[in-house]
């Protein structure tokens, strides 16, 4: 251990887990200590000085991570604590919540979403104008201007509506708004209204009494009462029916919920933040999204800035992401040409921060090269160049997914080709398609809706 460091307690039974989460947290600002069992983890707490924070699993033998978390909360009663949970386990992952969780995250996972929950809990009141300022980076006018927004209501639990294009990092926004305020140590819980519709949402957000509905075998708790105390956040909230619509203006006027199958209000205390891709603004006029409900949540407004708008920042995010993956894929890359350079900044990235990180990561990935070569208007250019083998003449399409169609396409039709042959060599399986693409299942439903494929 590096006392110079803070430590991060990592627990899973699985050594593999472990081992994964050691490389790629090589680099960053804190110590690692890796633990197979809880019992294990507690004695190190008894014998250490408190860490930054621990990780732990749900499901392990002996003591499970719940069970961890409630005998941490009695020595540590405010230390940071984030759950690793299956998608089965949720009323868990819920439970975890009430008992004093900071965060949970659902397995399958992208490593980069754990680490940026890390960095969050450890980097918790970063300094104002700080490059990676609430897990946001860079430093021009427009991203500062929504930096003095959230400095404003750093200490009011006042609602936010947060719009932007896709890519543009609304929740990122969303989460800066809760951790640096003087609330930080409340609940902060996401829901994708983009993924999660009808029924099934209604339940998410209000729980459910047992015998509610077929299947309902016990009460559940939504997330609503979750978040009581604290931040819920609605992703892509444009999408939500009419009566849901009705339903939740109802919650946000009120402060109470009532559960499905229930006719008891409870009393919650929640402040919203929600997002859309889509001005919500627009949606009220075309009769789409209801005006009081708009004007209940829009109190505060934060509109990210489109990477057009910001293009001082595109030098800095380019060199991060650059150093993030080459540590990632183990890849000795230094840098850009300055042809390259001068392109990926000129160039008006319309899917924004999350084109740009992909751009990067698939060119580190295959990167044969310290120098990176790139032109991201080019969908030829979109990887790197892979040789054909000598049985192929310039000019011939290879089957082999990596190369690139001779037919140019496009880069957005280049990821939905991508997408549709990994599914379909998957047999049609979502989640190990998700896996494969390293992104959550969530993530590719959005992409199969907007390739119109769902």
């Amino acid at each position: 251990m590096n006392p110079s460091k803070p430590t991060v307690l990592f627990v899973d039974d699985d050594p593999r887990a472990g081992d994964l989460f050691r490389r790629f947290a090589r680099g960053e600002s804190y110590a690692v200590e890796i633990f197979r069992s809880p019992q294990a983890a507690l004695d190190y707490l008894q014998q250490h000085p408190a860490p930054a924070l621990v990780i732990s699993d749900l499901k392990m033998p002996g003591m499970n991570g719940i069970e961890l978390l409630q005998a941490v909360r009695a020595r540590h009663a405010k230390l940071p604590f984030i759950l690793i949970t299956g998608y089965s386990t949720m009323d868990d992952a819920i439970e975890a919540l009430r008992l004093g969780a900071t965060d949970f995250i659902k397995k399958p996972f992208e490593m980069d979403e754990l680490l940026a929950l890390v960095r969050e809990q450890i980097e918790r009141k970063p300094a104002a104008g700080s490059p990676r300022y609430g897990g946001m980076l860079g430093d021009s006018p427009a991203i500062r201007a929504v930096y003095k927004v959230i400095e404003k209501i750093h200490d009011v639990r006042v609602n936010v509506m947060i719009e932007g294009e896709s890519g543009t990092g609304k929740e990122l926004a969303a989460r800066a708004v809760h951790n640096l305020s003087d609330f930080a140590d409340t609940p902060f819980v996401v829901i994708d209204c983009g993924a999660i519709t009808g029924s099934l949402l209604e339940s998410e957000l209000f729980g459910h009494e047992k015998g509610a509905f077929t299947g309902a075998h016990q009460t559940k708790r939504g997330l609503l009462e979750v978040a009581s105390g604290g931040t819920l956040f609605l992703d892509e909230i444009g999408n939500i029916s009419d009566a849901m619509q009705t339903k939740l203006l109802r919650v946000v006027q009120e402060q109470q919920v009532t559960r499905v199958g229930g006719i008891t209000p409870i009393d919650i205390d929640v402040r919203f933040v929600v997002a859309s891709n889509r001005d919500l603004s627009v949606l009220v006029e075309q009769g789409q999204f209801r005006h009081d409900l708009y004007h209940r949540l829009n109190v505060v407004k934060l509109r990210m800035p489109p990477l057009r708008e910001r293009r001082e920042d595109i030098s800095a995010l380019l060199h991060h992401f650059l150093r993030e993956f080459a540590e990632r894929y183990h890849r000795d890359v230094s840098g850009f040409d300055d042809v390259s350079l001068q392109r990926l900044i000129d160039y008006d990235w319309p899917g924004n921060v999350r084109e740009l990180k992909n751009l990067i990561e698939r060119h580190v990935a295959l990167a044969e090269q310290p120098t990176l070569h790139i032109e991201p208007g080019n969908a030829a250019s979109a990887m790197p160049a892979v040789s054909a083998p000598p049985s192929v003449k310039p000019g011939m399409s290879l089957s082999s997914e990596a190369c690139i169609d001779a037919d140019h396409p496009s880069l957005e039709e280049l990821e939905r080709r991508y997408i549709l042959k990994t599914l379909q060599r998957l047999d049609g399986n979502r989640e190990l398609t998700a896996r494969s693409l390293g992104i959550n299942k969530s993530t590719l439903w959005r992409k199969l809706q907007g390739f119109n494929l769902e």
